[in-house]
């Protein structure tokens, strides 16, 4: 039976309807959701009620996982391929760590040199309203650029920062901060990547890159700023509204997202990431 589609977005997306990814899949019906991964750049798989072990062996079938030693405070104490996306308070009461994640623009781990190949992100618990995540098509925005502008950056190369995000308490910020310059050190990266299976050119940018390598943070600020804006013009953009037990898959190669929060943060927003790993992609550069 031939999968079935619906759009999301003109941009990028779609819903894989009546996926059940708790029940055996073969091959060849995983390979037309992995074909729809590669056309489409995110897929939404609706009404997965299922286990912590399901979704990571489900997440198995993209690719080896992260077992996010670069986010430790941030991984399942009993899962580390599973990254926390939450505002539920830690154990000993002091504010979650990630409450904030993915609040700029950015594709997973591109501050590493294993930068994501894919994300599943899927909703424990969701706010009455709001709580969306916004994603954009970088392959779109990169093909829509002029010619003198994709000759301009062809060869430039962003310097990603992580332990950027806003934390709320300042002294775990400042503890946070220090700690992930440590785990991971600034990381350069193409501008202009290649997807190494569609071999589709993709701005690769977003809000962690500072500068470009080889210039200030002065001289590089207008263009990183106007790329950003470029790619996340609202014709390249699709806003997905969560509902409880939605599974999100997005291709980090040729999309990047953002985190809105647009709800009240005295309810409960829970949600659990699995990192596919990429290809090697970047080098480490001094600060």
């Amino acid at each position: 039976m031939a999968l079935k589609l619906r759009r999301l977005s003109n941009a990028l997306g779609v819903e894989v309807c009546d996926a059940d990814v708790s029940k055996p899949m073969s091959e060849a019906a995983f390979g037309e959701i992995y074909q729809a991964f590669l056309n489409y750049g995110i897929l939404l798989l609706r009404n997965q009620d299922i286990t912590r072990e399901q979704h990571i062996e489900f997440s198995r079938r993209f690719g080896e996982l992260d077992r996010h030693d670069a986010l430790p405070r941030d991984r399942h104490p009993k899962h580390p391929e599973l990254l926390l996306v939450t505002n539920e308070p830690n154990p000993d009461g002091t504010p979650s760590d990630s409450r904030y994640t993915g609040r700029q623009w950015h594709s997973d781990m591109s501050f590493t040199t294993t930068p994501s190949l894919g994300s599943l992100l899927r909703s424990h618990v969701i706010p009455e309203v709001g709580g969306d995540t916004l994603f954009a098509n970088m392959t779109m925005a990169y093909e829509t650029l002029s010619d003198g502008m994709k000759e301009l950056i062809a060869d430039l190369h962003g310097i990603h920062m992580s332990g950027t995000r806003k934390i709320a308490n300042e002294a775990t910020g400042t503890v946070r901060a220090a700690e992930q310059k440590r785990i991971n050190p600034p990381v350069a990266q193409p501008v202009v990547r290649v997807h190494p299976e569609t071999g589709r050119k993709a701005l690769y940018l977003g809000e962690k890159v500072s500068r470009f390598d080889g210039m200030t943070e002065e001289e590089s600020k207008p263009l990183i700023d106007y790329l950003n804006r470029h790619a996340t013009r609202p014709e390249f953009v699709y806003r997905h509204q969560w509902r409880k037990h939605d599974i999100v898959v997005w291709d980090n190669r040729c999309t990047m997202h953002q985190a809105l929060g647009d709800f009240d943060e005295t309810q409960r927003r829970h949600m659990e990431r699995t990192t596919v790993l990429g290809t090697p992609s970047g080098y480490v550069v001094a600060a």
